[in-house]
C-alpha cells in the first residue's frame, strides 16, 4: 500500500502553487535570479523516515536557517554562560537586519536576528580559532545536522559580501561594545559563508528532525548536540525565529521555526518530526509566502501546534489488583501509556491513598511506551519507600523502559520480564 503522507504533501503543494505573491530577495543580486516557481515540502520523522513532494532535491543557500544550528554549536563549544553573556534571548519585534542591541550591555537581543547571529558565529568552535578554521567548524557542524557533507556556494557568497554594508555596520557596532573582540570584517565574511552553505529541502527537514530528536541525527545516530542545547535552541526559535512576525506565527502555527531569505523554512516538533519547505518568494517580513501557507495548513490539518496537547490518557494506572492470599498475596499495579511528571504523580497518589498491605508489590511497565527522567526517578523512589515499608518489590519491564533501575539508599528492586516469575 502506498503511504498517504506523500500524497497529502502533493495535494497541499497543489493548493498553494497558484499563489504568486511576494518577491525574491532582490537586495542580494544572486538570489534575485532564483526560479520563483520552485516549491517543495518534506517531513522527516525522528526515526529517519522521510516523505517529500515537489522540488525536494533542488539546492539553494541556507541563509538565516543556519542561525539556530550555529547558535547550538556556540552553546556546545563555549557553554551557556559565555554565550548568554554575549547574546540575549528576548524577542526583538524588529526585522532580521535591524541594528538591535540592548542599551545597557550592547548585547544583541537574540541569536535569530543578524546581530545575534554574527555574534554566535564568532563563538562557534573553541577559542583562538582563526576565521578559516571557524568557518570549517560551522560547515562541518551543519553537515552533521544534515547527515551529509555540505559545501559553500562561492558565487552567492561573493554576491552577498559585495552587498554586506549593513552587516558590516552591525559588526562594527558589536565591536564597539566588545561583543566582538576581533576584526569585524573577518567575522562578517565567515558569517556570510555560513549563510551561503548549499542545502536541499530534504537536508533541511533532516536537520530539523535532529533538533526534534533531542540532538541525535535520526539516521546516523550521531549525538550532534545534547538535549539541553536543543531545548535552548527550540525555545529561542519559538519566540524569535520568525522575526517581527513571531507572535502571529506562535498563535497561528505554533511550531518552533526558522526562515531564510532564499525561500527555505524549517520547523521542529520535539519527539515527532522535522518539517522543511522551499519557495523563494518572500513576504514583507522576509519569510517565504507559500512556505508560511504550507505550515499553516500542516498545523491546522494535523494538529501540530505545540499547545494543542492531546487529551491525557484516562489513567496511567491500568489496574491495581491483588493476586493470591495470605503470605502469598501480591499487589500488582499495571501502568500504561507515556509517563511524565503528571502521570508519575498519579502513580504516587495511588500508593499513598491505598497503601498496599500485601508482602509483595509488582510494578508492571510492560504496557508503558515512554517514560521521562523525572517519572523514572519518581517510580524508583516509590520502589525505595515500599522496600523501607517492608515489601518485596518487583518490576516487570520486558522492554527495558527503566534501564539501571537503582532505587537508591535502602531500596531493593527485582527486575523480571513477566508477572508469572514473581
Amino acid at each position: 500500500m502506498r503511504s498517504v503522507v506523500p500524497d497529502y504533501l502533493t495535494d497541499v503543494l497543489g493548493d498553494v502553487e497558484s499563489d504568486t505573491s511576494g518577491k525574491l530577495a532582490g537586495y542580494i543580486p544572486e538570489l534575485a535570479t532564483a526560479d520563483p516557481e520552485h516549491l517543495a515540502a518534506v517531513f522527516a520523522m525522528v526515526d529517519g523516515t522521510v516523505y517529500g513532494a515537489g522540488d525536494v532535491d533542488v539546492a539553494f543557500t541556507i541563509q538565516s536557517i543556519s542561525k539556530p544550528f550555529v547558535y547550538a554549536m556556540a552553546l556546545s563549544d563555549r557553554g551557556f554562560d559565555r554565550v548568554l553573556a554575549k547574546v540575549g534571548v528576548e524577542p526583538s519585534g524588529e526585522a532580521f537586519n535591524e541594528i538591535s542591541l540592548e542599551t545597557d550591555t550592547g548585547r544583541p537581543r537574540n541569536p535569530m536576528i543578524n546581530a545575534g547571529a554574527i555574534t554566535a558565529h564568532s563563538l562557534a568552535g573553541p577559542e583562538n580559532l582563526n576565521p578559516v578554521e571557524r568557518v570549517d567548524r560551522v560547515v562541518q557542524g551543519l553537515s552533521a545536522f544534515a547527515g551529509r557533507q555540505l559545501t559553500v556556494d562561492e558565487t552567492v557568497c561573493a554576491s552577498e559580501m559585495e552587498n554586506a554594508h549593513r552587516n558590516l555596520a552591525i559588526a562594527h557596532m558589536l565591536r564597539s561594545h566588545d561583543i566582538l573582540t576581533e576584526d569585524p570584517r573577518a567575522v562578517v565574511d565567515g558569517y556570510i559563508r555560513q549563510c551561503a552553505v548549499l542545502v536541499t529541502t530534504r537536508d533541511l527537514a533532516m536537520m530539523a528532525a535532529t533538533l526534534a530528536n533531542r540532538g541525535v541525527h535520526p539516521l546516523s545516530n550521531e549525538q550532534v548536540v545534547d538535549g539541553a542545547v536543543v531545548r535552548q535552541v527550540l525555545s529561542v526559535m519559538a519566540t524569535c525565529g520568525m522575526y517581527d512576525a513571531a507572535g502571529d506565527w506562535a498563535t497561528q502555527v505554533g511550531i518552533p521555526a526558522k526562515s531564510g531569505v532564499a525561500g527555505g523554512l524549517i520547523g521542529a516538533l520535539p519527539g515527532q518530526l522535522g518539517i522543511a519547505t522551499f519557495s523563494p518568494r518572500l513576504d514583507r517580513h522576509g519569510n517565504s509566502v507559500r512556505g508560511v501557507s504550507l505550515f499553516e495548513r500542516f498545523s491546522s490539518d494535523m494538529g501540530l501546534h505545540v499547545m494543542e496537547v492531546p487529551p491525557a490518557a484516562r489513567a496511567v494506572v491500568r489496574s491495581n489488583r491483588v493476586r493470591g492470599g495470605g503470605a502469598d498475596a501480591t499487589r500488582v499495579v499495571r501502568l500504561q501509556g507515556g509517563i511524565r511528571f503528571a502521570g508519575a504523580e498519579r502513580i504516587v497518589r495511588e500508593f499513598v491513598e491505598s497503601a498496599p498491605s500485601e508482602p509483595r508489590v509488582v510494578l508492571d511497565v510492560s504496557l508503558v511506551h515512554s517514560i521521562d527522567d523525572v517519572a523514572r526517578r519518581m517510580l524508583l523512589e516509590v520502589a525505595r519507600r515500599l522496600t523501607l515499608d517492608g515489601h518485596e518489590v518487583y518490576l516487570v519491564d520486558p522492554e527495558v523502559m527503566i534501564p539501571d533501575p537503582d532505587p537508591g539508599d535502602g531500596g531493593r528492586l527485582a527486575v523480571i520480564d513477566a508477572i508469572d516469575r514473581v
